[in-house]
């Protein structure tokens, strides 16, 4: 692949805190701000930008400053004027991760090279222009919710006021409405674009935003979790054994690990393992103590032909494989365990005899990658040199799952997180809202099929179920960690934005 070097035109670093005036119209205050201008090709095309590494001040309900919020923005700066250009929010989940994963993988101009599946090591890690970002067509603003990145609690403020579903949701939608003042974007298409758990925030978001009177074009859903029953495989549900179980046949499948072979078809075999999932292995796990010991048996056979498991563990886990004892026992007898986020990643079992996995082959391949080469471009290129570090993950503590009331279909303290009432209420309320699911089939921590079942059951009339799309990726939880699939990223989501833009 052709790689092309960013052309700097100029790096100016200053701390701009916005006059009295401003904060009264803005409603915030800059209170850090270092901006840059840079220029990257894209195709054949050079695109200008601004970068602005800021904060805006968050307030609470007595209007007094209780935290502040960093972000990175970049806005283009030839072709189009910014009114007319759409503006992307961009975040990662966690909840508690910061959007360094998606700034350096896919979002940003700057992107962090890994490998495609396999250890990255020891730095220093090579940064690429990012031929394949939506730069070129729309604005981006990548935050970081309070208790990420750089964003924190002020002094008095407690974090608990932001670490819960509608909290969170409540916070970045104040920061949504400062900042289309403070840019004069409010007339600019608008975009949500969250990852894993950020699929959740989205949701919530929509509806914050829409009481805010804020509608959006659209909503891009990567690597979705929408109803939480679906990955916590609780006792007495037998759903997300049904909606885990395709998951499983295609990771075997990958993995050469079916008892027949691997099938050529890699479409019709997901097809065949939905609808068998969905239909016979449904039935027979709802039938439970009653099932008949002869369909029991076939239904064994079938599991051990789709997963790749041995009849004898099947039986012993009556029927009901977790995602983690997936992961732990596919490749026991060879000492592997199978990566959560993306299942082609293996690597050697921490405890052969663990019922779940010791670590995350995936996770541990690419993290030292990510965060270095995060954080030297955050001083290098864009110019930051403040004084607090970079939290990655693990600043926010004791999240509230439950909701503040209205907003969906479970009480504080009470049931599983279901976010899919919250996103149909927003479609609902605005019928030319778009959504974009885009999932990783490889995807273990929130698999696609889950995702497409969740949609499947929000009730939605028929006009309003075609402005769904899905976009699948031969890929794991981030998908752009393949080099291969940026194409169909851009292809996918850039159309998606082009169109959702225009109305179509």
């Amino acid at each position: 692949m052709i790689r092309f070097t960013a052309l700097l035109i100029a790096l100016a670093l200053c701390l701009a805190p916005a006059s009295s005036a401003q904060d009264a119209d803005a409603g915030a205050t800059a209170r850090d701000r270092w901006e840059s201008s840079h220029a990257i090709v894209i195709g054949e095309e050079t695109v200008e930008y601004d970068a602005v590494v800021a904060s805006t001040t968050l307030t609470n309900d007595d209007g007094e400053d209780a935290a502040e919020l960093f972000y990175t923005a970049y806005f283009r700066t030839n072709g189009a004027p910014s009114g007319e250009r759409p503006l992307i929010f961009s975040y990662n989940g966690g909840p508690g991760s910061a959007s360094f994963w998606l700034h350096m993988g896919i979002m940003g101009p700057r992107r962090v090279v890994t490998p495609e599946v396999g250890p990255q090591g020891a730095p220093p890690y090579p940064l690429e222009d990012n031929q394949f970002t939506l730069l070129d067509m729309a604005d981006i603003v990548m935050v970081d919710p309070i208790g990420t990145g750089f964003s924190h609690p002020l002094e008095g403020t407690d974090g608990s006021d932001y670490w819960g579903i509608d909290e969170d949701a409540r916070s970045l939608a104040q920061f949504v409405r400062r900042f289309l003042s403070e840019y004069d974007r409010w007339n600019s298409p608008r975009f949500l674009l969250g990852e894993s758990y950020g699929t959740t925030r989205s949701a919530v978001l929509a509806g914050h935003l829409q009481r805010a009177n804020i509608d959006l074009n659209g909503i891009v859903l990567v690597s979705v979790v929408l109803q939480f029953n679906t990955i916590q495989f609780a006792p007495g549900d037998d759903i997300p054994y049904i909606v885990n179980l395709p998951s499983y046949a295609i990771t075997a499948r990958y993995l050469d690990a079916l008892p027949g072979g691997s099938p050529d078809d890699l479409e019709a075999f997901m097809a065949e393992v939905e609808a068998w999932s969905l239909n016979e292995y449904a039935t027979a796990l709802l039938a439970g103590g009653g099932l008949d010991p002869e369909r029991r048996a076939r239904i064994v056979d079938q599991m051990h032909r789709y997963t790749g498991l041995s009849r004898d563990f099947i039986e012993k886990s009556d029927l009901r494989v977790t995602a983690p004892a997936f992961e732990a026992e596919l490749l026991r007898d060879d000492g592997l365990i199978v990566g959560r986020l993306d299942a082609r990643f293996t690597g050697p079992a921490g405890d052969v005899l663990g019922g779940r996995p010791s670590h995350d082959p995936q996770s541990t391949a690419i993290s030292s990658a990510y965060t270095s080469a995060f954080n030297s471009y955050l001083r290098s290129e864009l110019g930051y040199d403040g004084e607090r570090e970079y939290v990655p993950s693990g600043g926010t503590r004791n999240w509230n799952w439950g909701r503040l009331g209205g907003g969906g279909a479970f009480v504080r303290g009470g049931g599983t997180p279901n976010v899919i009432p919250d996103l149909a209420r927003a479609m609902k309320r605005n019928p030319k809202l778009k959504v974009l699911l885009v999932n990783g089939i490889y995807d273990l921590a929130t698999p696609y099929f889950a995702a497409v079942w969740s949609v499947d059951h929000m009730g939605l009339p028929p006009e309003l179920r075609e402005n769904v799309e899905r976009a699948d990726f031969a890929a794991g939880h981030m998908m752009y960690v393949e080099q291969s699939l940026l194409p169909q990223w851009r292809e996918d989501v850039g159309g998606f934005i082009q169109r959702a833009s225009a109305g179509r």
